[in-house]
């Protein structure tokens, strides 16, 4: 639906408003606006009252019917919003609307997964069916076709609600009751019945709890989860969430972009404003996580005096879950009502006594911390594809599953989070090692960046020292929301961005001049552009080639022919190290969906790489060049000059490609970094065309001196920008050089703010400049024409030349050699 048509329905404007050009896009139709208005509402579960729909279908309970069945086919969240129309008008309830999405399911014997994340976690909650049992079901339901006595999907699924987690704030309405229904109720259940009916709707709180529970599963009252401007909300671990696909509807949306947006500070009204989503729109969808058990409302949200006794006994299934361990904890009362202190007395049920941080942050949920700026932390979901896999640690998984579907941790639960790092064992078997280094890395990396005085010396005399608070963040997940709307949300609440080294080439960096990004300035410097600008300002790097999308190779280029293995990289994908001699037809195949970078790598085995990390110290600068001081290297002395490494971390890795002898005698020196033998390169391990191969080095390695390591057999291959987590003692000397270069300073933050914007300027400029004009096909030549070249969906152009780097200058290539005119030699002429 076009997003004018939508905006206007949204704005409750009559075809006789409409302006005339969104009238024209409509076949100036009114009776096709009025198709388009009825079906925006009943997609985005619209009340028929004060919205344009009453004006377009006048018969109210058909609307509602056919919302109902809308929802039910394309296995929507029940529309809990309108529940006063759909228990009381159409007496459908959660449980029975579930039913019948589930009977649907089984009956076209659909996967488990077809069910959308939230609606799955809402029918576990329900009907206690997750995906186990549905297999079980599912097996019933054929098992009992092959007999005479068939028993059908509705037969096998439950009778009524599994037993729900209710909160005592919130509020019991009556649903649709019949005389006969009174008849079979209890006392004590028409009693409750009655005063709802005379009184109004009650807090579930104040009604005996076991009279609520009946009451609701026979579906005679419904329950609201009142949410008001000024509430404030805290995500703990998810717990009970379902992980198996996102639809995209209009609520899922939300539910998404609030996960990430949410904090412990900003009320609903806050968080409304600065999304510049609907007000009742967001209250829908907190109400919702508050419903799901995924988010607890901070504050006294419930007087003890109000409380009815029975609560007091109510399963701890039934309480407030405590945001430091995902276990279910169970509360002691003798210290006072959890819900009148907000779950600031609790006792864990794995061990004796909460630790005393844990304590702390549990009782922070009642008293508000004094808003202030934080750090973030940007991470992408290779990380938590790492922290779930290899069994790390026994409730890291909950945190990791927060971290990808919230796609936040924020400060008050890390306390929870270290303490799970730390019970990650330090070696492992095989790729398992991998995942349990990133981890402790990860805790290293939290225990440095949060609550650090070093980081913050410059904070004045009036504000006491204490460091910031810090909050995780995926970058997916901030890349759901528009740039204007993802900009609101980091100024708001962040001082500093840190982004994890290398992220993913498959997902778009944050780009962000305030706050201050230590990481890619834009997209275009974590990406294949990047390595060429490198190559091209310092004259060094290993021969290059970018093909366009489209190219196709009859023969593996001379440049290439003496190298024993190859880099290749597949834009948008991470890169791998693959052999020469079966690569052409990789490459061709590669070729037809995407770019493709080819790198020479090695010309005996693989190639060796270190990473130096920069900043760089002012002794080592001043130092001969040596294989213990990599960073006097002559290419780095002149990277200096055109890129800014004093005000931003990272590491460059240079590359040894005449690597005849294996791994060198350990070096403790800083400017040395980690050696690695092709393994290093794929550090973020994501699966793509390429795989990368790997050769066991058997034996010990012989040392090789300092003399024998020439300058020139070293070239930069590339540099990225961050914290790296792959090599533990890499993020270490990274630590270091923050802390000892002052880079969380407001002055070196303020110089890293025009050195950013000087970059990304300058390599917008180097991209555009070898994106201008293409030369003709050459039918002589070894490559055949590109395709035309759609717009990347990353936002970052994708080549329209084939570019060759060689000899120290980047050129276009059209197959042959020699190569044709060097068309960078404007960018050569022009100041830097």
């Amino acid at each position: 639906m076009n997003t004018d048509v939508e905006f206007h329905i949204r704005q409750n404007y009559p075809w006789t408003k409409l302006p005339a050009n969104v009238k024209q896009s409509l076949g100036n139709s009114q009776r096709e606006y009025e198709k388009h208005v009825l079906l925006y509402s009943i997609r985005n579960q619209l009340r028929f009252r004060n919205n344009l729909v009453r004006h377009v279908r006048k018969d109210e309970r058909k609307y509602y019917e056919e919302l109902l069945k809308y929802s039910r086919d394309h296995l929507m969240l029940y529309p809990y919003h309108l529940s006063d129309i759909m228990v009381k008008g159409l007496r459908v309830t959660p449980f029975s609307y579930y039913i019948g999405i589930m009977e649907d399911i089984m009956n076209s014997e659909k996967s488990y997964d077809s069910l959308p994340n939230f609606t799955a976690a809402d029918c576990l909650r329900l009907l206690g069916i997750g995906r186990n049992q549905y297999i079980d079901l599912m097996n019933q339901c054929r098992s009992s076709k092959k007999f005479f006595r068939r028993k059908s999907a509705r037969d096998l699924l439950p009778a009524k609600p599994v037993e729900i987690s209710v909160e005592p704030w919130w509020v019991a309405q009556t649903g649709y009751i019949t005389e006969d229904d009174i008849r079979i109720c209890s006392p004590a259940e028409k009693k409750a019945i009655d005063k709802m009916i005379d009184s109004g709707p009650q807090l579930a709180g104040s009604m005996e709890y076991n009279v609520v529970l009946s009451l609701y599963n026979r579906g005679f009252i419904y329950l609201d989860v009142p949410i008001s401007d000024d509430s404030c909300i805290s995500v703990p671990p998810l717990e009970g969430f379902v992980m198996n696909r996102v639809q995209g509807d209009y609520f899922e949306t939300l539910l998404y972009k609030i996960f990430v947006s949410i904090d412990e500070q900003t009320n609903v009204a806050e968080l409304a404003n600065v999304l510049e989503i609907d007000l009742d729109l967001v209250k829908n969808a907190v109400s919702m996580y508050c419903r799901l058990g995924f988010a607890v409302k901070k504050g006294q949200v419930f007087s003890s005096d109000q409380l009815h006794p029975t609560w007091k006994n109510a399963p701890s299934v039934n309480r407030l879950k405590s945001t430091m361990d995902p276990q279910k904890m169970l509360l002691s009362w003798e210290q006072g009502s959890p819900v009148m202190e907000g779950g600031s007395s609790a006792t864990d049920t794995d061990t004796t006594s909460l630790e005393d941080q844990d304590t702390a942050s549990v009782s922070s949920l009642s008293i508000p911390a004094a808003p202030t700026k934080r750090i973030a932390f940007l991470f992408d979901s290779t990380l938590t594809a790492f922290l779930m896999m290899g069994n790390l640690s026994p409730n890291l998984k909950s945190h990791a599953v927060t971290m990808f579907e919230v796609g936040k941790l924020s400060d008050e639960t890390l306390d929870s989070f270290l303490a799970e790092l730390e019970k990650v064992e330090s070696t492992a078997e095989g790729e398992a090692q991998r995942y349990f280094d990133h981890a402790l890395t990860l805790k290293n990396t939290i225990l440095f960046l949060r609550y650090n005085k070093e980081l913050t010396q410059d904070q004045g005399p009036d504000i006491p020292n204490i460091g910031f608070p810090l909050d995780m963040l995926r970058c997916e997940s901030l890349l759901g929301l528009d740039q204007a709307t993802c900009s609101r949300v980091l100024n708001k609440n962040y001082k500093l961005l840190v982004s994890m080294a290398p992220l993913s080439n498959e997902i778009r960096p944050i780009s962000s001049c305030t706050p201050q990004h230590i990481g890619p300035a834009i997209p275009e410097v974590s990406s294949i552009w990047f390595k060429l600008y490198l190559y091209h300002v310092t004259s060094q790097g290993p021969p290059s080639l970018l093909l366009s999308k489209g190219s196709r190779l009859r023969k593996l280029p001379d440049i290439f022919q003496v190298y024993d293995r190859l880099l290749i990289t597949s834009w948008g994908h991470d890169p791998g190290v693959v052999p020469t001699s079966n690569v052409l037809t990789m490459l061709n195949d590669a070729l037809t969906h995407s770019a493709v970078l080819i790198q020479g790598h090695g010309m005996h085995g693989h190639g060796e790489t270190v990473h130096i990390p920069f900043p760089f110290d002012e002794e080592d600068l001043k130092g001969e060049f040596s294989y213990s001081n990599m960073c006097a290297h002559k290419s780095l002395r002149k990277l200096r000059e055109h890129v800014d490494l004093e005000h931003q971390c990272g590491y460059i890795t240079m590359l040894n490609a005449n690597n005849r002898h294996r791994r060198r005698a350990s070096d403790s020196t800083e400017c040395r970094g980690d050696t690695h033998l092709g393994g290093g390169l794929d550090t973020n391990g994501s699966t793509e065309s390429f795989e990368l191969v790997t050769e066991e080095n058997n034996g010990e390695s012989k040392a090789k001196t300092d003399a024998l390591s020439s300058e020139d057999e070293w070239v930069p291959l590339e540099l990225c920008f961050g914290m790296p987590l792959f090599s533990s003692e890499l993020n270490r000397k990274v630590c270091r050089k923050i802390a000892s270069h002052k880079l969380c300073s407001s002055e070196s933050l303020q110089e890293l703010l025009h050195s950013s914007r000087k970059l990304s300027l300058k390599v917008l400029s180097f991209v555009q400049s070898f994106q201008d004009g293409s030369q003709p096909s050459d039918l002589d030549s070894g490559v055949s024409n590109p395709l035309s070249q759609p717009p990347a969906e990353s936002g970052v152009p994708l080549p329209a030349l084939n570019l060759l780097y060689k000899d120290g200058q980047l050129r276009e290539w059209s197959g042959r050699a020699p190569p044709p005119l060097d068309i960078s030699a404007l960018q050569k002429d022009q100041p830097t």
